[in-house]
């Protein structure tokens, strides 16, 4: 039993879409410190329970706690502010901007969106702290290219240069590998391991072979419902996740 505290609780989760129930009944614990991911098969649920726990879209029914706090219906934008950022699926940068324009941008509404009238030379540390992030993610040396010049895997690093300006402390990521070369892969997770040291992160995925191996618990989703929920472990031993999910190749 994982003695560390839930960054993130849901319970008894449900989403609707007119007669379509997307999600149903699905409750968990998300321990601070440690990378989960979100897993399943095609139409398991997976985007929906991003969307939801992301303050996108509202749920149903059911409770969604962050940090012991109730934060079930928060306006999608108090998200950030309260400590959870997010990464989408599909890349969501400002194609014609720089990329430390894009991040300058994003740090810029975090810590002076009331200092928007004075001189760009006046927010140094603004700058400064866009640039640090580039380097976090490995764009240090593309800061003056435009988004829309960047290869697909750097772009998504963009994005998570973008989401990190919010201090979050929790990072939730959307497919973050999807559409990227192995070698882009590659370089992503082990992003994403090196930002799961300093925070906590979720990934919603896909690929159970690209998360066995870095997560430290897992959360299987199958038709909008809870199927299982441990350690990678546990889950490769799990004979209902084998039967529904691993034997689907």
């Amino acid at each position: 039993m994982n003695a560390a505290p839930p960054i993130l609780e849901v319970d008894n989760l449900g989403k609707r879409f007119g007669s379509f129930v997307a999600l149903r009944g699905v409750s968990a614990r998300f321990p601070a410190g440690q990378l989960s991911a979100i897993i399943g098969p095609n139409g398991a649920g997976k985007s929906t329970f991003f969307n939801v726990v992301s303050g996108a879209f509202p749920p149903s029914s059911g409770r969604l706690r962050f940090q012991g706090r109730d934060i079930t219906g928060l306006a999608q934008h108090e998200f950030a502010r309260i400590g959870i950022a997010k990464s989408f699926q599909i890349t969501n940068v400002f194609p014609r901007l720089s990329a430390h324009e894009n991040v300058r941008v994003a740090v810029q509404m975090r810590h002076a969106r009331y200092r928007l009238l004075q001189p760009r030379a006046a927010l140094h540390e603004v700058s400064e702290r866009a640039q640090a992030l580039l380097q976090r993610v490995g764009l240090g040396a593309l800061r003056h290219r435009a988004a829309a010049e960047l290869a697909h895997g750097q772009q998504r690093a963009l994005e998570v240069a973008m989401a990190l300006a919010a201090e979050p402390a929790l990072l939730l990521m959307d497919e973050p590998t999807a559409g990227m070369s192995p070698e882009e892969t590659k370089v992503m997770m082990d992003l994403i391991v090196q930002l799961a040291a300093e925070r906590s992160v979720i990934l919603v995925e896909h690929k159970m072979k690209l998360v066995m191996g870095i997560c430290q618990r897992l959360l299987v989703l199958h038709h909008g419902e809870f199927l299982a929920e441990g350690t990678p472990d546990e889950i490769k031993a799990n004979a209902e996740v084998r039967r529904v999910y691993l034997g689907q190749g």
